[in-house]
C-alpha cells in the first residue's frame, strides 16, 4: 500500500502458536472460543507480521519477528515455523537483509526482536541486519538489562546484546519522529516503555500496534493478554488510541493476528469498537 513517498508492504516474521488462556488473561474461554479455535492443546495460531516500509531511498523495517536461533525444544512448544521465516518473506518482496536501513523494535520480547539477531555457520551471534541503524526505547532497553528476577524469563540477551557494543544502536525517549512520516508513540502496559509506530503522510495514517491490541480478537479494550505487565494501563491506552484511530479514519495494523493484517474501526454504542474495513493482506 503506498502512503505518499512510503510503500507499506507486511512481512511474515514468521507463525507460531500460543495458549489460548494466556491470550486472553482474564476473559473466561467461553467467551473467547466463540471468535477463535484452538488446538487439542489449547493454542491459538499467531503471526509475526512484521512491516516494511519502503521509499526511494529508505528500508524501514518495524519488528523482527521470533528469528532463526530457538532450539528444538523451543519451537515444539509453539509449533514455530523452521529456518529464517523473515529473510524468506523479505526476498520474496526483493529485498535483502544487507538493503534494510533501519530496524524500529516496539519492545524486546522475542516474537518481536528475535530477528535481530542470528548465529553464523561457527555458531557464533552476529547481527541479522548488518546496515541497518536498530530504534528502541531507551527505558525498554535499560528494563531489557536489569536482570529483574520477574522479568528474567521474559527477555534473552541473546536477541539484542550485540547491539551495546555496536555503533547500530539509536535509543530514544518518549513520542519522536524516527524518520520523516515514521514516529513512535509510547503506549505502556504490555511492557512498560512499549511503543506503537505510526506511518502518516498528508491525511492517510497507519497504526502499528504491535502488543497494545494483538489480534483483531482484542479490539475489546478488557481484552488484553497475560503477557501484560499492567493491564490496567493496556485498557486505557488501548481505548485513547482506538477511538484516535477511528476519529482519524486511520488504519489499524495487527502484528499477531492470523488472518487480518489490517482493518478500519469505528465506536460503536457501547464505547468499543467494530470493524469496517479489513484487509487480509498489503
Amino acid at each position: 500500500m503506498q502512503v505518499d513517498d512510503w510503500q507499506l508492504q507486511t512481512v511474515s516474521g514468521g507463525r507460531f502458536k500460543v495458549d489460548g488462556g494466556t491470550m486472553f488473561s482474564v476473559v473466561p474461554k467461553p467467551l473467547w472460543s466463540r471468535k477463535v479455535t484452538v488446538d487439542e492443546l489449547n493454542r491459538v495460531d499467531q503471526a509475526t507480521n512484521c512491516l516494511l516500509i519502503r521509499s526511494s531511498e529508505k528500508n524501514v523495517l518495524v519488528d523482527t519477528g521470533y528469528g532463526s536461533k530457538l532450539s528444538d525444544k523451543q519451537r515444539k512448544l509453539i509449533d514455530a515455523e523452521e529456518g529464517n521465516p523473515l529473510e524468506q518473506s523479505l526476498a520474496e518482496q526483493g529485498v535483502t537483509l544487507e538493503e534494510i536501513d533501519t530496524v524500529i523494535l516496539t519492545h524486546l520480547h522475542f516474537d518481536h526482536a528475535g530477528g535481530v539477531t542470528r548465529r553464523n555457520e561457527d555458531g557464533d551471534l552476529e547481527l541479522e541486519f548488518s546496515n541497518a541503524e536498530h530504534v528502541i526505547q531507551q527505558g525498554e532497553w535499560d528494563v531489557a538489562h536489569a536482570d529483574w528476577p520477574e522479568l528474567r524469563n521474559v527477555y534473552s540477551i541473546e536477541n539484542f546484546g550485540l547491539l551495546a557494543d555496536s555503533s547500530q544502536l539509536r535509543l530514544i525517549e518518549g513520542d519522536v519522529e524516527i524518520a520523516p512520516g515514521i514516529r513512535s508513540l509510547v503506549t505502556g502496559g504490555h511492557t512498560e516503555f512499549h511503543q506503537a509506530i505510526i506511518i502518516e503522510q498528508g491525511y492517510d495514517a497507519f497504526y502499528y500496534l504491535a502488543d497494545i491490541c494483538p489480534t483483531s480478537w482484542n479490539l475489546p479494550t478488557a481484552w488484553c493478554t497475560g503477557f501484560d505487565l499492567n493491564q490496567l494501563e493496556t485498557r486505557r491506552s488501548k481505548r485513547k488510541i482506538l477511538e484516535e484511530i477511528a476519529d482519524r479514519d486511520a488504519w489499524l495494523l495487527f502484528d499477531h493476528d492470523p488472518e487480518l493484517v489490517a482493518v478500519k474501526i469505528a465506536a460503536d454504542d457501547r464505547g468499543e469498537f467494530v470493524i469496517t474495513e479489513r484487509r487480509a493482506n498489503f
